[in-house]
């Protein structure tokens, strides 16, 4: 029964949590999948097995007036972070001051990404990334601020999915004067939409949401949100997973918790709950049940606001590792010279050099709009997301205790201010954010193992009949009687191909490294699937170190491109060339050991150990200490609708 106008009793209710099985989870993100490759794809490329440098070289460039506009910007914000931010300020105070904020708006920060016609700067995303690794280098919880408004909020979505009258009215807001925000989690549901217990129920002209969600950055000072709610299916309503922006002063709206966490301490994440809110259907984005895809599509892009962070990090750390490492001397010699933390600087060096190399190579390849890069976008978040926190590690290690130390302390007692602990502290979540390393191994690997279920999928499905798998066995005999010989033999294997990559140092080497690499690492996804065939979506530990070898891959492809990119424009090539020459060997022993541990790895045993701690079998290893922890909290808040029983403590910054 839908509930007419004025009856909320029947809202009021709980509605029972869905109930959701692996596979049925499993089918609703595969339908929310973008299920087609209109365009072409160098990673995709890269995980058949076919090398395509002409897919990323030349390196592609922003126009001449894209790239004067987007200069002329990041000017205007060094100065006002040189001027205005104050990033030790924000860290002691847990909060970004209002007028920093407003300076922002003013300067018109808020809408780098849209369209200068509806007041936007109108920046691509190269120029987008670049503002956000200046802004993040001096508060990264500015930079969180910028792009969970623009990367995910209200701008994006509406850019890609929305309304001509939703962009007329939304966009100019928060291109000056609102803030937005992005709601998805609840609670009990992370990376399994499937189980999303929000709800839109349709009730005339507006549709009545009631539920809670968790963790939404920028929740506690935003103007207007995105929210992702199940609509109840009914005569006249697909139901499904919907998209909805929605006025954060609407009645019923509470900002029940500003969360703290261990870093990104100025970041404005709450707890919202919405209790009978109306929202008009004329806001909702896109038709019922496409909120998923919208939600996937915004991250293809979205995703990369955070290898900009990353990117500000490493610029940072080899900074303060190379003028550390000049004046700390022990046994004689600055330990910049001794080789146990030299080779932690080069570590920083060429892996800094290649974030920076893959995001803007991801990012120019997104403004271009020539190839479809969704695992490229993936590959980068999860590249430097990783990357990023090895070599903030590295530089606490370099500093030693003062590492460890709060910059605070090392101002109270007479040295340099240096907070290494807290960039560590606030890159720990980039793991997490926007899809988990965990869940990022899936989501590429479901993508590069597309084309093999494109052909084969019917065969390892047992739902299909016998029919059915004969059809797939003969399409997949077919294509895997072209594919399979082709891996067999590439240019990888001719001595001077890409030459053109030899400028003093040698890079030409590591490119034919990567072309047969992808064929053998092509070849070892199709052993997997033959070996495992319907158990391969079980095998998380395989398919991880596939994604990673991928990753590695695409990184070095990224440097090497970016040093004759450099070269040939007569900025720094000879350095740069050092410096892809010094990650790409770093990166080829990481590569060897990823190949090796992919059938010589504890796997199996990992899971009988599993077993055994979940059985209880092992805790008595549990014993000899006590749990700092409360006693009686439960492990998830409950999120049962109905009105909030909190203060609200949404603060809009106007």
């Amino acid at each position: 029964m839908i509930p007419i106008r004025g009856e909320v009793s029947l809202l009021s209710a709980a509605p029972p949590k869905p109930t959701v099985t692996e596979r049925e989870a499993r089918q609703v993100a595969e339908a929310a999948r973008q299920q087609e490759w209109r365009k072409p794809s160098f990673a995709k490329e890269l995980f058949l097995g076919r090398f395509r440098l002409d897919l990323i070289h030349p390196h592609p460039m922003p126009t001449d007036e894209a790239a004067q506009r987007g200069e002329e910007f990041l000017a205007k914000l060094r100065d006002f972070v040189e001027t205005k931010v104050d990033g030790a300020l924000i860290e002691r105070e847990s909060r970004i001051p209002d007028d920093v904020i407003d300076g922002l708006k003013e300067l018109g920060a808020f809408g780098m990404k849209i369209d200068t016609k509806y007041g936007g700067l109108g920046l691509g995303q190269v120029y987008y990334n670049k503002a956000l690794t200046l802004v993040g280098s001096a508060s990264p919880a500015i930079g969180v601020l910028l792009s969970a408004h623009q990367s995910i909020g209200v701008p994006q979505p509406l850019k890609l999915f929305g309304s001509p009258e939703q962009k007329e009215r939304f966009l100019p807001r928060c291109a000056r004067t609102d803030i937005s925000a992005f709601l998805l989690t609840e609670p009990d549901v992370g990376s399994d939409p499937a189980r999303l217990a929000t709800t839109a129920v349709p009730d005339g002209d507006d549709y009545v949401l009631d539920g809670v969600k968790l963790w939404t950055t920028n929740g506690v000072v935003a103007d207007l949100l995105v929210v992702m709610a199940r609509v109840p299916k009914s005569e006249g309503h697909k139901g499904g997973i919907t998209a909805f922006v929605v006025e954060t002063n609407s009645p019923g709206i509470t900002v029940e918790n500003r969360n703290a966490f261990m870093g990104l301490r100025g970041i404005e994440n709450g707890v919202t709950r919405f209790h009978q809110v109306r929202v008009p259907a004329s806001h909702r984005i896109g038709p019922e049940g496409a909120g998923l895809k919208i939600a996937l599509t915004t991250l293809n892009t979205g995703r990369l606001s955070l290898p900009a962070s990353c990117v500000a990090a490493g610029k940072w750390c080899l900074k303060i590792a190379r003028e550390w490492s000049a004046a700390r001397e022990q046994w004689g010699k600055p330990i910049a010279h001794h080789e146990a933390v030299g080779s932690k600087i080069s570590f920083i060096a060429a892996t800094t050099f290649a974030l920076e190399a893959v995001t803007d190579l991801a990012s120019q390849m997104a403004d271009e709009d020539r190839n479809d890069i969704r695992i490229e976008g993936a590959l980068a978040k999860l590249f430097a997301s990783e990357m990023g926190w090895l070599i903030a590690d590295e530089l606490v290690q370099i500093r030693g205790g003062r590492g460890f130390e709060t910059a605070d302390s090392l101002r109270a007692r007479g040295e340099r201010g240096v907070p290494a602990e807290q960039v560590l502290r606030d890159l720990r979540i980039n793991r997490i954010f926007e899809g988990s390393t965990e869940i990022m191994h899936l989501l590429i690997a479901r993508e590069a193992v597309d084309a093999h279920l494109s052909v084969a999928g019917d065969l390892i499905d047992p739902d299909k009949s016998l029919q059915d798998k004969a059809k797939a066995g003969a399409n997949a005999g077919v294509f895997y009687a072209k594919w399979l010989p082709k891996l067999v033999a590439g240019q990888g294997q001719l001595p001077y191909t890409f030459s053109g990559f030899k400028q003093g140092v040698d890079l030409s080497g590591h490119l034919r490294y990567v072309e047969r690499t992808a064929r053998k690492l092509a070849r070892s996804t199709f052993y997997g699937m033959s070996r495992w065939q319907g158990r391969m979506e079980s095998k998380q530990g395989f398919l991880g170190r596939i994604v990673d070898i991928g990753a590695e891959l695409f990184a070095m492809s990224a440097a090497c491109v970016r040093a004759e990119h450099l070269r040939a424009r007569g900025e720094h090539g000879r350095e740069a060339y050092q410096l892809a020459d010094a990650f790409c060997r770093q990166s080829r022993l990481r590569v060897e050991e990823l190949f090796g541990r992919l059938w010589s790895n504890t796997d199996d045993l990992d899971r009988k150990v599993v077993k055994g701690v979940m059985s209880g079998t092992y805790e008595w290893l549990e014993q000899g200490i006590v749990d700092p922890s409360d006693d009686g909290g439960v492990w998830i808040a409950d999120a049962t609708p109905g009105p909030s029983t909190h203060d609200n403590v949404h603060r809009p910054i106007r």
